[in-house]
C-alpha cells in the first residue's frame, strides 16, 4: 500500500513538473523552428527540419545587450548590498530607535508597483539629467532589491549569538569593525542569497528600461528583443533564442546558489 501511493506522488510529481517545464520546451521549439513554420496549423510539437537562424541572430546583435544586462545586474548587487548589510546590522544588532517602524515601511515599499516607480523615477531623473544612464538604471532596479534584502538581512543578523559581539567589543573592536569581521563574514549565506536576487531583478528587468533607458546606447537584453517585433512582421525564433540564451545565466546561478539560498531565506526563521 505504501509503495503504491509511493507511485501515485512521483506520477503526480513528474505530470506537474512536465507542465510547469512545458513553457520552456516550447520557448526551445519556437527558437528551432524556421520562420515559413512558425504559423503551421497544427503546430509543430517538435522542432521539424531545425534551423539556428534564431540563435545566429542572438550571437550578432544581442551579445552588447546581454553585456550591458550583466553589468546592470553586477552593479545593482554591489549597490544593494552596500545599502542593506550595514542598514540591517543597525537595525537588528545596534538597537536603532524606530527599527520596526521602518521594517513596516520596507515591508509597505515592496507592494507599491514597479509601474508607478517608474514614472515617479521618470519625472525625477529629468531634472537630474540621469535618463537612458546605466548608473540610473542600476539606481531604480536596486530600490526593487534593497528592501527585501534588508528584511532578510535583518532577520539573519537578529539570531546571531551576542556572546561574539560581546567579545568583540571587550577585544576592542567597534560597531564597524565588528559588522567587517564578525557579522559580515557569518552572514555568508544571506549575502549570497540577497546578490542572486538582486541580480535575477536586474537581469529581467523591463519596466525600468523600457521606461528609463529606452533611447540610451546601452540598452539590457530585455529592450534588446523589441528588435524583433516589428510592425508587419516578428522574428519569433529570434524572440525566442534570445529569450532561451538569456535564461542560461540565471540558471547556472540558481544552479550553483541554490543550498546557500535555501539557507539565507530560512536564516532566522528559527531561533534557540
Amino acid at each position: 500500500m505504501t509503495l503504491q501511493r509511493s507511485w501515485w506522488r512521483v506520477i503526480v510529481g513528474v505530470v506537474l513538473t512536465a507542465l510547469m517545464l512545458f513553457p520552456v520546451y516550447w520557448m526551445v521549439n519556437v527558437s528551432l523552428t524556421k520562420t515559413q513554420d512558425l504559423r503551421a496549423n497544427p503546430p509543430h510539437i517538435f522542432p521539424i527540419d531545425p534551423t539556428f537562424e534564431g540563435f545566429e541572430a542572438v550571437f550578432r546583435q544581442q551579445l552588447p545587450n546581454l553585456g550591458t544586462s550583466l553589468l546592470i545586474g553586477l552593479g545593482c548587487v554591489i549597490l544593494t548590498v552596500v545599502i542593506s548589510a550595514p542598514a540591517a546590522y543597525a537595525i537588528a544588532l545596534l538597537n536603532l530607535r524606530g527599527g520596526r517602524s521602518l521594517n513596516f515601511i520596507l515591508l509597505v515599499a515592496q507592494m507599491i508597483p514597479a509601474v508607478v516607480m517608474a514614472m515617479g523615477f521618470y519625472a525625477i531623473y529629468v531634472r537630474l539629467g540621469l535618463l537612458n544612464s546605466l548608473g540610473g538604471l542600476i539606481l531604480a532596479d536596486s530600490t526593487i532589491a534593497v528592501p527585501f534584502a534588508v528584511l532578510l538581512f535583518t532577520a539573519f543578523m537578529s539570531g546571531l549569538p551576542r556572546e561574539l559581539l560581546q567579545a568583540a567589543r571587550v577585544d576592542g573592536a567597534g560597531a564597524w569593525r565588528t559588522f567587517v569581521s564578525i557579522v559580515l563574514p557569518m552572514s555568508r549565506n544571506s549575502v549570497i542569497t540577497v546578490s542572486l536576487f538582486a541580480f535575477l531583478w536586474a537581469w529581467s528587468d523591463f519596466i525600468f528600461a523600457s521606461t528609463l533607458a529606452r533611447n540610451s546606447p546601452f540598452k539590457p537584453v530585455t529592450l534588446g528583443i523589441y528588435a524583433y517585433i516589428g510592425n508587419n512582421t516578428t522574428q519569433w525564433n529570434a524572440i525566442m533564442a534570445t529569450a532561451v540564451v538569456a535564461s542560461i545565466p540565471a540558471a547556472i546561478l540558481l544552479v550553483m546558489a541554490q543550498r546557500y539560498v535555501a539557507a539565507g531565506v530560512t536564516a532566522g526563521a528559527v531561533k534557540d
